[in-house]
């Protein structure tokens, strides 16, 4: 990986998210469609490659950390609007990055 310095971080703006809505993607072996809320910022959609390791209904009210100013990405399934963080090699083995109690929507990670 190519080492960044403190502006290229400072570029990304990573914010605490609520699930508010997690919903299966036909014809995706992959993809769960996540509709975040992102406090005063609003709701983003997003499509995440979490299906195999999350249960739909684990998903909702679940806290996660969005990179909230990715250029928006045209998929085949729709538009989406950011990204989550996630740890694991793929497949079953996914673990998206959770808050601490207490964080709220729309807070900045930094």
């Amino acid at each position: 990986m190519d080492e960044i310095n403190i502006q290229d971080f400072a570029k990304v703006d990573l914010r605490i998210a609520k699930v508010k809505q997690a919903l299966e993607v036909p014809d995706a072996d992959k993809l769960v469609q996540l509709i975040l809320d992102v406090g005063e910022l609003g709701e983003k959609k997003v499509f995440a490659g979490i299906k195999k390791a999350y249960k739909i209904e684990e998903l909702n009210d679940k806290l996660v950390v969005l990179v909230n100013n990715l250029a928006p990405r045209e998929m085949s399934f729709g538009i989406s609007e950011g990204m989550i963080l996630a740890a694991g090699p793929g497949g079953e083995d996914i673990f998206m990055i959770s808050p601490d109690t207490g964080a709220k929507p729309g807070m900045r990670v930094k």
